[in-house]
């Protein structure tokens, strides 16, 4: 019986110590390889800094050239959400400024008498950039129109009800503006109840030369 038992204390033992190495040496690889990818990580920290992308002036996805402005801009969110608009750098208008409204943002203006003034009031070279909000198109009158198309614009003769608009154009532009995004007020297709979905742009205007 005393054999029995000691044999029996000599397997327990063994088996323990067993166990024991067999954890040790488990322990010890999973100690290695994350100490191995923590140095790893440490190591491809710098790198993955360097490669952090750029910024841009305004936020666009590239640098302009030289002798070009940076601008991005969007048109409202149905009747909720103002355009924003920012040049250069510098946001002129958005609905944290609060410096926006219904209608056609160029400068805050909703009544197309002083509007066509103010069109009418643009000297050659100034850059413009417009962005609808709610509704910029119902108090438009044709010579308003025109005085925009005189800018560079192609969708201003269509712009309609609740569409969505945003134009970046000149006084005394000879071709017409690439830079226009418009969409229409379709019911079917609308992203909001009422009112399309936001439309984006972002470009390099090029200077005026002497």
């Amino acid at each position: 019986m005393r054999v029995a038992g000691a044999a029996k204390l000599v397997v327990a033992v063994a088996v323990f110590l067993l166990t024991f190495y067999v954890i040790s040496q488990v322990f010890e690889i999973k100690m290695d390889a994350s100490l191995g990818n923590l140095f790893a990580r440490s190591a491809l920290d710098p790198a993955t800094r360097s490669t952090k992308p750029p910024r841009y002036k305004c936020g666009i996805s590239k640098a302009c050239p030289e002798k070009h402005f940076a601008f991005k801009m969007a048109s409202g969110a149905a009747n909720v959400v103002g355009p924003k608009i920012c040049l250069e750098d510098n946001v002129l208008m958005s609905g944290v400024k609060n410096n926006v409204g219904r209608g056609i943002n160029v400068a805050l203006v909703n009544d197309v008498a002083p509007f066509i003034e103010f069109l009418k009031s643009i000297q050659d070279g100034t850059i413009v950039l417009m962005g609808t909000y709610d509704d910029g198109a119902t108090k438009l009158n044709d010579e308003a129109r025109r005085l925009i198309a005189d800018l560079g614009s192609t969708s201003i003769t269509t712009l309609g009800f609740r569409d969505n608009w945003v134009f970046c154009g000149g006084k005394g532009i000879k071709t017409k503006s690439p830079f226009e995004q418009h969409i229409k007020n379709n019911k079917d297709t609308n992203k909001y109840e009422g009112w399309p979905e936001v439309v984006e742009m972002e470009g390099c205007i090029p200077q005026k030369q002497d």
